[in-house]
């Protein structure tokens, strides 16, 4: 375990922050701590695919980096839809 730990790198930190903060943010809403309409949603769930998607740079999978596009693009669709309700 502490090896692997020392063999971590920058990107492999940011993309398990990502993981971590896209987890809490599903986690939050399934315990209703987090509403799914909120802005705040689709913005942390943006941020913490941006954070794995990073990582996908240095260690690339094809069908990580498919899910993590995905992802974003559903995560600014939400804050357009979010803005779209809000200026209506």
């Amino acid at each position: 375990m502490s090896n692997l730990l020392t063999t971590l790198t920058i990107a492999d930190l940011v993309g398990i922050a990502g993981t971590i903060i896209v987890t809490a943010a599903y986690f939050a809403t399934q315990m209703r701590y987090l509403n799914s309409d909120d802005l705040l949603f689709p913005i942390v769930n943006l941020f913490g695919s941006l954070f794995i998607a990073y990582s996908l740079v240095f260690a690339f999978n094809f069908a990580s980096v498919l899910m993590e596009f995905f992802w974003i693009l559903i995560s600014l669709a939400g804050i357009a839809n979010y803005l779209r309700r809000k200026k209506a």
